[in-house]
Parts: C-alpha cells; sequence; structure tokens
C-alpha cells in the first residue's frame, strides 16, 4: 500500500540524469515526510522523473509559485477545499498540471467534486505502489483513472448533476433582465429586500414585486432556495459577481 510503502521507506535524493521523455511528477501533501518519501520512491522509476515534492498548504499567493510538472499527485484530503482550489489553479493555467488526488476515502461525492474541479484520477492511498506508477502513466497519456467499485456511483452522480444543472439554467433563463439582477445582489450576499432596492436603485416595493415573481417562475417557496439555484450553475454569474444576460 501507498501509505505503507512511505511508513517503511526512508527519503532519499532525488536521481539525477532521467530521460528526456520521462513524465515529470510533482508531490503535494499535508505531511511533508509522505511528500518527501513518495516522492523518493517513484523517482527510482526510469520512466519518471519527480521535479519536487512540497507541503500544502504552505503560505504564498500561489503553492505552486515556480513548480513545473506534467502530473501532480495531491493529497485530497486537505481541509477546507484546499485540494480542490489546487485543483483548479494548477490544472487551468497556461501549462496546466494533470491531477491525480490521493486519499485515504473514495467516497462518491467527493470523486466527483474532484472531476468538477479538472482532475484526471482518483487513488486511494491504501492502494498498491504498483497501481499508482500504473496510473501516473495512464495519466500521462491522457487517459482517467476512477476506482472501479464507485465508478458505477460516480457516473450516475456526474448525469444527475448534469440533468440538475441543465433543468435549473433552463428554470434562470425564464427570468427577466431585473429579475436576474435582484437574484445576483442576493447571490452576492444582499441581506435583504432593502439592500437590494439601495444596490439597484428600486424601490422595495418594486424589489419585492420581482421577488414574488421571480420565485414563481423558478417553483420555489423561498429567496434561499432560488439563490441556491444559482449556486449549482457558478456560470450563471461573471466574474464580476453580476448576472450573465
Amino acid at each position: 500500500m501507498v501509505s505503507d510503502m512511505v511508513q517503511g521507506h526512508s527519503a532519499v535524493s532525488l536521481q539525477e540524469g532521467k530521460r528526456t521523455m520521462a513524465t515529470h511528477v510533482l508531490v503535494a501533501d499535508q505531511e511533508r515526510a509522505f511528500a518527501d518519501v513518495l516522492a523518493a520512491r517513484i523517482d527510482e522509476e526510469d520512466d519518471i522523473d519527480v521535479t519536487g515534492a512540497v507541503r500544502v498548504p504552505a503560505p504564498g499567493p500561489s503553492l505552486l509559485t515556480g513548480e513545473c510538472a506534467d502530473v501532480m499527485l495531491l493529497d485530497g484530503d486537505l481541509p477546507d477545499d484546499v485540494a480542490t482550489r489546487l485543483c483548479e489553479e494548477v490544472s487551468s493555467g497556461d501549462k496546466p498540471i494533470r491531477v491525480i488526488m490521493l486519499s485515504f476515502s473514495s467516497e462518491p461525492e467527493r470523486i466527483v467534486k474532484a472531476l468538477r474541479a479538472r482532475a484526471i484520477a482518483w487513488v486511494r492511498k491504501d492502494e498498491s505502489l504498483e497501481h499508482l506508477l500504473h496510473v501516473i502513466r495512464g495519466v500521462a497519456r491522457g487517459e482517467c483513472w476512477l476506482p472501479l467499485g464507485e465508478m458505477a456511483n460516480v457516473l450516475q452522480l456526474l448525469i444527475w448533476g448534469q440533468d440538475r444543472n441543465n433543468k435549473n439554467k433552463l428554470l434562470l433563463n425564464k427570468l427577466t433582465e431585473r429579475e436576474r439582477a435582484v437574484l445576483a445582489c442576493l447571490a452576492q450576499g444582499a441581506a435583504h429586500r432593502d439592500a437590494v432596492a439601495k444596490q439597484l436603485h428600486l424601490s422595495v416595493h418594486t424589489v419585492r414585486t420581482h421577488m414574488c415573481n421571480l420565485m414563481g417562475k423558478l417553483g420555489v417557496h423561498s429567496m434561499l432556495e432560488a439563490v441556491a439555484l444559482t449556486r449549482e450553475d457558478p456560470a450563471w454569474l461573471d466574474e464580476d459577481g453580476h448576472a450573465s444576460f
């Protein structure tokens, strides 16, 4: 198992003189000792070149400033969605890195969340080292790897989530421009009708009317439910936090 292998292996210096066609791998884990030893072990492979082992979370505006790799082994058990945010960061840059999440668990919901953050693979930390190396090589070829036992559940959640997003988009598209503006204000943190009215330069009565109308169109019974629909479709708001028309 990967975790057992790390516990029983002493860290060694990374090899030099790897082939130019080797897959460059970066290891990022909340336990620096784990990252160091895992990096040293997989660097023993002739076709894998470990570019570094880092501890996350780490201080600084970017956790991986100056790091370069083809594949990243990322600790999927990081707290506070750090793994998801980091995965999105490194997989969407000018030189995207293919992310393999490592975790002690394999809940389908967590795997789906990682995939939506552009992760390419999910490997349990109690899998064998041979399996991890096989996944690294597969990901380097452009393949996607998921735990076989959770494949059906993950696909079901992905399909169900896509169907729900499509339904939400159809509902949100029914709103008028002003109704969308009111909903966008609430989605961005406006606490009550008075705050929305002030932000949009409308009367409180007009805002109340828009709220009633949009709840009817969306088929919800509260503005909290309406805001929840926008949370399930982040693309509905543009980068400045305004509704996309």
